[in-house]
């Protein structure tokens, strides 16, 4: 029988529901909004930062799934201390984000659903990383603004941004994972590609506008798109439509 399970990951969430777990979710956090309508049924339990433990005890689930990154350890220590097991997911490839796809269908003995979902999942990696250009696109993401933030090495996103075909200009070794940069970095970093996700922070049409009048490749060129910001950040089910939409802006020009 699978468990019962409170997810405390929004992207996860949506792994669940997409591996035909959804039955065997009995709790999710406010932030877990996709999918919309199969999601209206379930219980919530706060944010992802400060969920509200004594709910998810009276729940009595079997697990919990956590990320190191989202949530807190003071909350999973909180929920372990009431015997409940909490699994502390912390993807920071895609590779193995596929893989922790895969560990979730497995945990349901989902076996159609690895053919379904998890296994193009992984052929669209393994077809991303055999036809990585030899001649990466430099490429900056900023995830936040005033000052702005901008991915980092040793990220999800980082890692999926290289296997498209980017070079992250602010992947620098002993940096921050998400470091602070300014306008001049900007232009000195040279990127002929900005990415202007709409979460964290949701970046629109004046960022670009603001971002187009730095003298960079990518303004010169009018590569500077706005894009869905959970295909750069969420893992799951969203890699595959994520590996088309960056490896396509990354490597064809002016290409929306």
């Amino acid at each position: 029988m699978p468990p019962r399970i409170i997810s405390l990951v929004p992207s996860l969430t949506e792994s669940l529901f997409a591996l035909g777990l959804g039955p065997r979710v009995v709790a999710a956090t406010d932030w877990c909004v996709h999918p919309k309508q199969a999601l209206a049924r379930v219980p919530r339990i706060g944010g992802t930062k400060d969920p509200d433990v004594a709910a998810i005890a009276r729940l009595r689930p079997d697990l919990v799934i956590a990320n190191q990154e989202e949530n807190t350890r003071r909350v999973v220590e909180r929920i372990e201390a009431l015997g409940i097991p909490v699994w502390v997911t912390y993807p920071r490839t895609v590779a193995e984000a596929a893989q922790l796809l895969r560990e979730l269908a497995e945990l349901g003995g989902r076996r159609a659903e690895l053919a379904r979902v998890v296994e193009p999942v992984e052929e669209a990696v393994r077809r991303a990383r055999a036809e990585r250009p030899l001649q990466p696109t430099r490429v900056f993401c900023p995830i936040w603004k005033e000052p702005w933030m901008a991915v980092g090495i040793d990220t999800y996103a980082h890692d999926l941004l290289e296997l498209c075909g980017g070079a992250n200009v602010f992947a620098r070794p002993g940096s921050r994972r998400y470091p602070i940069v300014r306008d001049e970095e900007i232009v000195e970093a040279a990127p002929e590609v900005i990415l202007l996700p709409d979460e964290p922070y949701a970046f629109g049409a004046a960022d670009a506008v603001a971002l187009g009048r730095l003298p960079t490749p990518a303004a010169a060129a009018g590569r500077i798109h706005c894009v869905e910001g959970t295909l750069v950040t969420w893992y799951g089910p969203r890699i595959l439509p994520a590996v088309a939409m960056l490896r396509a802006l990354l490597a064809e020009p002016g290409r929306c």
